[in-house]
């Protein structure tokens, strides 16, 4: 996806590529005089209510189960510090600058839209954090989800008011020494800004970018590696054929069938067994295109949903005109919950599937490929013990699969008596990511060992390329050695992303096309 250099907060259409640009420092985040004095009218709206006296949530009343405490107009202002500093209960190691980054910015979007009575000065000031790298420092832990994240977006606006932590320029630091360094002096927060600061889903959405990001990641790599391993253990090609997938034509499983009958295109190994006696492949070859297929259309689904969310006003109340406020429910996690839970549960089958692979690479059912991928077994245990890794890992993943957001338990009083749980959904779903990494890096060992007993035989050229690749990180394995090592290689070489660089490289020198129907739903974001 071709990135703009600019991207103006509050008008433009934000994505999840667009997101991670701007906390990359690659886009740039800017307000428009437009977008500025739709802050100003929406903020002094919010004043026009405090002077008139009628009573509307967030503004001149309590909070939570003190919504029908009437608040005077003298204390209006005090109620908004104090929200920030009274829900400000996170525990937990911090989240990743990455991760606070990306809740910045969400925010900013959100704010910026003109329908949460925010002032001008703390929009901008959110924008000197994220243009100045002094980002805030935030506990993973304590948001329930509804209303919104509020325990992590109140650590997140501490430091506006001169409180909490921040990473500036890489060391964590008080906010009162940044104001040191800076000059910057605390902000004094108007009626209704701290409400709308805390309330929304911003922590769950920025875990929701990530895991977007992170499970395409997975997704290209398992299809890659998926079909070297076909390669090595010979498996057919019948099953990716695209005229069996016209009969039954979801996306995800079209898209990855289109993906690996291009990986192995012009493959000499394909063509050396075409006549053979075996007449079906296990499950976890035959079915890669139905597995991975069903976790890429998840993916798909928590894309379109995250967009919508993205490009979202989640506070409450929503202060829609001069006559209409409105305290409703758009805080409430559950959109992104369940998508996420539903990416989890997508993300973890992709890790089955590859463990399945890699017991396959080590049978020794495959011709001409040796029992535990290796030909001096006895004194040597060869790849045996690898697969009892990514065994744990396959394992560990099914037991986070149980989705968070079929639970809530009643807070504040029963106020908030059903809520989404979906920062737990986020956070599970990258931990469960993280570990598909690993197992896929396990995969990635195993089907290069198995692709070299095919030699001097060559597959298509990308896969060739690919294993040409992995051979100047890992040797081929003659021996036992310590494959910790290598499975760390596998690990950052995936985390990098350094094999979808390659394959893009060499499609692009060869004047390959991917050969599927719906590359531009599944490979942009």
């Amino acid at each position: 996806m071709q990135l703009p250099e600019t991207f103006h907060f509050g008008e433009e259409h934000l994505t999840a590529g667009i997101a991670l640009g701007i906390a990359k420092g690659a886009v740039k985040g800017v307000f428009s005089e437009n977008c500025l004095q739709k802050v100003r009218t929406s903020s002094q709206r919010v004043e026009n209510i405090v002077a008139k006296g009628d009573t509307v949530y967030g503004i001149n009343t309590g909070f939570g189960p003190l919504c029908n405490t009437k608040i005077s107009r003298e204390d209006t202002k005090i109620l908004q510090s104090n929200i920030l500093q009274s829900h400000s209960v996170g525990v937990g190691e911090p989240i990743s600058q990455k991760l606070a980054k990306l809740m910045l910015i969400l925010k900013i979007h959100a704010l910026a839209k003109g329908y949460s009575g925010i002032a001008e000065t703390t929009l901008q000031r959110m924008l000197w954090h994220l243009e100045n790298d002094a980002i805030p420092v935030v506990p993973s832990q304590g948001s329930v989800g509804a209303s919104g994240d509020l325990a992590p977006l109140s650590h997140l606006f501490l430091p506006l008011i001169g409180l909490g932590k921040v990473d500036y320029k890489g060391e964590v630091i008080p906010t009162g020494e940044l104001f040191v360094k800076t000059g910057l002096k605390p902000l004094e927060l108007g009626p209704k800004e701290g409400l709308a600061l805390i309330n929304g889903t911003q922590f769950i959405a920025a875990h929701a970018v990530l895991v977007l990001q992170k499970l395409q990641y997975a997704l290209r790599h398992a299809d890659i590696i998926g079909a070297m391993m076909l390669e090595g253990l010979q498996g057919s090609m019948k099953p990716f054929h695209e005229k069996l997938h016209e009969v039954r034509p979801f996306k995800g499983n079209q898209h990855v069938a289109g993906r690996i009958r291009t990986l192995l295109q012009g493959s000499e190994i394909l063509e050396d067994h075409i006549d053979c006696e075996r007449v079906q492949d296990p499950y976890s070859l035959r079915c890669m295109p139905q597995v991975h297929g069903a976790s890429r259309n998840a993916w798909l689904h928590l894309k379109e949903l995250l967009e919508v969310e993205l490009n979202s006003v989640t506070d409450n109340p929503v202060i829609i005109d001069d006559e209409l406020t409105i305290s409703g429910g758009n805080f409430h996690g559950q959109p992104l919950a369940m998508a996420l839970d539903y990416a989890a549960l997508a993300a973890s089958e992709l890790g089955n599937i590859s463990d399945r692979r890699i017991y396959l690479a080590l049978e020794g059912n495959s011709p001409g490929v040796p029992k535990l991928l290796m030909q001096d077994t006895g004194i040597n245990s060869g790849y045996m013990i690898l697969q009892y890794t990514s065994a744990a890992l396959a394992s560990e993943n099914k037991s986070l699969c149980f989705p968070a957001s079929a639970d809530s338990i009643p807070t504040s009083l029963g106020q908030e008596d059903h809520v989404s749980m979906g920062s737990i959904s986020g956070r599970k779903a990258l931990q469960i990511i993280e570990n598909v990494e690993k197992i896929l890096s396990i995969e990635l060992l195993t089907a290069a060992q198995a692709f070299e007993y095919r030699k001097p035989l060559k597959s298509g050229v990308v896969l060739d390329e690919i294993h040409k690749f992995i051979r100047t990180k890992v040797s081929f394995a003659e021996n036992d050695r310590v494959f910790a090592d290598d499975i760390e290689m596998g690990i950052a070489t995936i985390q990098k992303g350094e094999i979808i660089d390659l394959v893009e490289g060499v499609m692009k020198r060869k004047n390959l096309e991917w050969n599927t129907p719906h590359q531009e739903a599944f490979e942009t974001y």
